[in-house]
């Protein structure tokens, strides 16, 4: 006999009182392994009434609850029954309001979870202090492997709390902070507690305009680095200076595999600082260089070292647009 394990009710109506009745087959459902109920306006008081259900749910290991006007106190509740929950894995509340308090709530969580791989927090007002109470739960965490703090209103603050984390956090291998505020400073933190971490492959710094600065902030710890292999730096206004710390990256670097420079202000020097050391580097396979300010002088560059490096297998350029 065929039992249901996946319920996807995307883009309803469902709102709160839908919540509860969901909630209520949570109780006694033994099969159910992935509950979407994204953009639903279940709001807080739906939050609370699935909460309750999964207080007594063995089964389901994935709810997502984005886009669902979901605020602190909602989140109080998903943390509240997550203290003793140990099935579910993966949570999803982007595009709701969490805030500081909400991440507070959640970071307790973190301290005393043992089954909670996946936590994604995008686009929930989190600013400074809510990074400082995840960073202070992923220092006790030993479970989570991917944290999505994405388009919240993290600065360079926020980032020295979770550059300290990763410092001793030993399971996080995939932290996404893009659109934020970290600038520079940030940067800096950040690759401070990089230099200590051996866990960490993707980073995803995305729109922080760290520029040329905070590009050698993480082109010298990178130099060294050995465990990440997939970093996102698009639209950080670095320049050619910053494409010549990351062409020192590719001279040192040996397992770095994906590199994402879009739209960065690089040139036909930047271009040039980083073929020259593409010749040598025998890990990385895709480079992202779409929207910079580069012309056919650095295309012929790209071309050339094409003839030579043997493991590039995605390259991206624009002039306009021309995929190698």
């Amino acid at each position: 006999m065929q039992t249901l394990t996946t319920l996807n009710l995307r883009n309803n109506e469902i709102q709160a009182v839908g919540a509860q009745y969901l909630a209520n087959g949570l109780r006694h459902n033994t099969t159910l392994a992935t509950l979407n109920l994204h953009h639903n306006s279940i709001g807080d008081d739906g939050a609370q009434h699935l909460a309750d259900g999964l207080r007594y749910n063995t089964t389901l290991t994935t709810l997502d609850l984005q886009w669902n006007i979901i605020q602190a106190v909602g989140a109080q509740h998903l943390a509240d029954v997550l203290q003793h929950n140990t099935t579910l894995t993966t949570l999803d509340l982007q595009w709701n309001g969490i805030g500081d308090v909400g991440a507070q709530h959640l970071a307790d969580v973190l301290k005393h979870n043992s089954t909670l791989t996946t936590l994604n927090l995008e686009y929930n007002s989190i600013g400074d202090v809510g990074a400082q109470h995840l960073a202070d739960g992923l220092r006790h965490n030993t479970t989570l492997t991917t944290l999505d703090l994405g388009r919240n209103e993290i600065g360079a603050v926020g980032a020295q709390h979770l550059g300290d984390a990763l410092r001793v956090n030993i399971t996080l291998i995939t932290l996404n902070l893009e659109d934020n505020q970290i600038g520079a400073v940030g940067a800096q933190y950040l690759a401070d507690g990089l230099r200590h971490n051996t866990t960490l492959i993707t980073l995803n710094l995305d729109d922080n305009q760290i520029e040329a600065v905070g590009a050698q902030h993480l082109a010298d710890v990178l130099k060294h680095s050995t465990t990440l292999i997939i970093l996102n730096l698009q639209r950080y206004q670095i320049g050619d200076v910053g494409a010549q710390h990351f062409s020192d990256v590719l001279r040192h670097n040996t397992t770095l595999t994906t590199l994402n420079l879009r739209g960065n202000e690089i040139g036909d020097v930047g271009v040039q600082y980083l073929t020259d050391e593409l010749r040598y580097n025998t890990t990385l396979t895709t480079l992202d260089l779409q929207s910079n300010e580069f012309g056919t002088v650095a295309l012929q560059h790209l071309a050339d070292v094409l003839r030579h490096n043997t493991v590039i297998s995605s390259l991206y350029s624009c002039i306009p647009c021309v995929y190698l």
